[in-house]
């Protein structure tokens, strides 16, 4: 443990930099424990605060500029892309969509805490055509509340973590298997539960081409258009019924139960 110690005092910055930089690429590596260690380290004058800050939103900002100009030129792609990779449910793109529609740029100053929006955020910024100073305003003041947020909890409770830290060194090498055995456990649950949600969506699925096959045959088909007025607008579907997900509990009435009934959510 004086040997992690002393590594974090040596390179602390560069390893702030470069994890949270993974995390905010959507990669599964939690940059909490190491911004809770390097607040607890600042409290005993090892390390500066305003270099971890300054290190830690930079590595956002980086990372959050790319997802903002490939969501620009990508769109739905990239967030799917991202849904994948942070081993997200893709119902993260929804439900990200639906906070940022209600709460515009202001959502990126809390979206770090939130798991899902926080992997898909910058992206949706980008495909809704904000402007990029306007973005990098929002994401500077967002980015700095989180790594503030924790390295301060870690400045404020040093003696907790010190206690901590004692117990593992007193459990030696079982500590980091513990450590390794939790982030394992973590990305299995993540992986399993993707793969439940994959497999509820391949029931009673249908294709574009399968749909145009039966809306050319004649058969009675509706179609129920349930994407969110943003998506929606940029592909609208002639003759289809136009009905946000989150307004199916007040309007079902309008949906006709004499025909098959095709909803677009993608």
């Amino acid at each position: 443990m004086g040997n992690t110690i002393d590594f974090l005092v040596r390179h602390g910055y560069l390893l702030v930099f470069f994890w949270v930089l993974a995390e905010q690429a959507a990669l599964p590596l939690p940059s909490v424990p190491l911004l809770l260690a390097c607040g607890a380290l600042a409290s005993l004058g090892k390390l500066g605060l305003i270099p971890i800050f300054a290190y830690g939103v930079a590595a956002c900002l980086v990372a959050d500029s790319v997802w903002f100009q490939l969501g620009r030129l990508r769109g739905a792609r990239v967030l799917r892309f991202i849904c994948r990779i942070a081993i997200e449910p893709d119902s993260c793109v929804r439900e990200t969509e639906n906070v940022f529609l209600k709460y515009g740029m202001r959502s990126l100053l809390v979206s770090k805490f939130v798991p899902g929006l926080n992997a898909v955020a910058a992206p949706l910024a980008g495909s809704s055509r904000a402007s990029f100073a306007r973005f990098l305003l929002f994401d500077t003041f967002g980015s700095f509340i989180w790594i503030a947020a924790y390295v301060c909890l870690g400045y404020i409770f040093r003696d907790q973590l010190e206690t901590v830290a004692a117990y593992a060194i007193r459990m030696g090498s079982g500590f980091v298997l513990l450590v390794v055995g939790l982030l394992a456990g973590w990305i299995a649950w993540k992986f399993v539960q993707r793969r439940r949600f994959l497999k509820k969506l391949a029931v009673n699925r249908i294709t574009a081409r399968e749909l145009s096959d039966k809306l050319k045959s004649g058969e009675d088909v509706l179609i129920v258009d349930v994407r969110n007025s943003a998506r929606a607008e940029d592909n609208s579907l002639p003759g289809s019924l136009r009905i946000s997900i989150e307004d199916l509990a007040t309007r079902h009435r309008e949906i006709p139960r004499d025909r098959d009934i095709v909803l677009v959510c993608s």
